[in-house]
């Protein structure tokens, strides 16, 4: 809820206010589950939403397209107005994007593989350090040759191309191993059962159609519809990694805003880091540093602060911790931890009251205008004002029909690329084997046609020499020549005799 200048997220007694300015330093919304962090969250992008900052978040159990609609009084929602003191309560709806990397239930939403690129595509096939090595060779010599790789059809036949002509490449390249090649396809076979061809290809997704506003100057609040996606873990952690790595890439240097262009909120943040590897931590950690001079704010929402790596941890300024459980000594650690990252409230002792809170009770400190954590508060999180729960299908489905983006990704587009320019190659390559192979079957045909031809002279004069040297063959060779003696000395004596006369 925004107050005056600033955004009102929790405290009755002592309000708990977020500064607009400081809200690009980032934040963590962490605790056990059924704490009440989905509402926080909520809370958070009703807020900067009023701001008229644009909003994106995933929608991991279906209840943020809530948002969509207005919120219903009851006697439990009226009780915990009543303890803000507010009077002029409404409940509103909120202006909602909803997009799908499935095109089920949003927008398509869509990339191509050169734009995923072959460190977070390398992730998401779960490839080892040289299987990505070999990756990464791919996507060089595709740009090499001008050939496009847009969608996994693409990756794969380059994958063969490469694999096929691999001596061609030793010399620039470095070796290549059939086997490994083949590892790199299975894994892509293993991607495309798990529905991932579905969002890679075009028409790509693009930043400008999240930053906006509506008519009233609210902010866009885009819902990725994920839960058919979170149950693909590695999926859904790679590509809203990709998202946030597309908003730092694509967006201009800024400086410090008085508020943020973007507010970007990754739930279920533990998927991003469980078993990541050190270059995928470093890249995540060099984003959040560097991503705050573009105005974009990035709020990680997981179970416990643990589950964000050290150096991320640091650069979350801004934290609303709601309850932890302490059933085991490692919990009880996680507890001490997290207690510690807060500055102290003398009023009670952070560590007891973690285990204590109520549903919807949260410790909470913001960074004040200064940009120094503000001293920890015990502190009821505000109501939302969207419908807790989700939307329906329905309306979802009519929401997105009604979109100016509706058209825009509709439908998918398959230009020319590595996969169409390669298959003419092999075509071409296959056409001139076959040609190659019909000449040297007709020639072999000729030659067979000579032999046999030589072979059928050869026979016959067999026969004939066989005829010849016969009896019968004999006597009639020799009455041959004798009439042939007769005739000649009659011829002589013909022509001699006329001399004589």
């Amino acid at each position: 809820m925004r107050l005056e200048n600033e955004l009102w997220i929790a405290g009755t007694a002592t309000k708990c206010l977020l500064h607009p300015a400081m809200a690009n330093r980032h934040g963590l919304i962490a605790g056990a589950t059924g704490t009440g962090k989905s509402v926080t969250l909520k809370v958070m992008a009703e807020s900067f939403s009023d701001l008229g900052v644009p909003v994106f978040l995933a929608d991991i159990k279906g209840d943020m397209s809530g948002l969509c609609l207005p919120g219903q009084g009851n006697e439990k929602m009226q009780d915990r107005i009543g303890k803000f003191g507010i009077k002029d309560w409404t409940y509103r709806e909120y202006p909602t994007e909803f997009f799908d990397v499935f095109g089920k239930n949003g927008h398509h939403l869509r990339v191509t593989v050169s734009e995923m690129g072959p460190l977070l595509l390398g992730r998401m096939l779960d490839l080892s350090d040289v299987q990505r090595a070999v990756l990464s060779m791919v996507f060089r010599i595709a740009d090499e040759k001008g050939l496009l790789l847009l969608d996994l059809k693409d990756l794969r036949l380059m994958l063969q191309y490469i694999g096929d002509n691999a001596d061609e490449f030793i010399l620039s390249h470095g070796s290549v191993s059939k086997v490994t090649v083949g590892t790199i396809q299975r894994s892509i076979a293993l991607l495309e059962d798990q529905g991932a061809a579905d969002f890679f290809g075009e028409p790509g997704f693009e930043i400008s159609d999240w930053m906006k506003t509506d008519a009233s100057g609210k902010g866009m609040i885009n819902i990725l519809h994920a839960t058919e996606l979170y149950i693909r873990p590695l999926l859904y952690s790679t590509f809203v990694l990709w998202l946030l790595s597309e908003l730092f890439e694509e967006l201009p240097e800024v400086g410090d805003l008085e508020k943020p262009k973007m507010v970007f909120f990754f739930d279920e943040a533990h998927l991003l880091f469980n078993d990541a590897p050190d270059y995928l931590i470093d890249k995540v950690e060099q984003v959040i540093r560097l991503i705050r001079s573009k105005g974009v704010g990035v709020y990680f929402v997981t179970q416990k602060p643990a589950d964000v790596p050290p150096t991320v941890l640091s650069q979350l300024g801004n934290r609303v911790q709601h309850a932890l459980r302490a059933y085991t000594p490692a919990e009880q650690k996680n507890i001490r931890a997290a207690a510690e990252s807060f500055r102290v409230n003398e009023a009670f002792d952070t560590e007891t009251v973690l285990t204590e809170l109520a549903t919807g009770e949260a410790l909470v400190s913001f960074l004040d205008e200064k940009g120094i954590p503000a001293i920890v508060e015990r502190a009821l999180v505000m109501p939302p004002q969207s419908m807790i729960g989700p939307a329906g299908e329905e309306k979802i489905t009519s929401l997105v029909s009604a979109s100016l983006l509706y058209s825009k990704y509709k439908t998918s587009l398959d230009r020319e690329s590595a996969y169409e320019m390669l298959a003419t190659k092999y075509e071409q390559q296959k056409k001139e084997e076959l040609d190659l192979a019909e000449e040297e079957a007709a020639e072999k045909i000729e030659t067979e046609k000579e032999k046999e031809a030589a072979a059928k002279a050869k026979v016959a004069a067999a026969k004939a020499k066989k005829k010849a040297s016969s009896p019968i063959g004999k006597a009639v060779s020799s009455a041959m020549s004798s009439a042939g003696r007769e005739i000649g000395r009659s011829l002589i004596r013909g022509l001699f005799g006329n001399f004589l006369k």
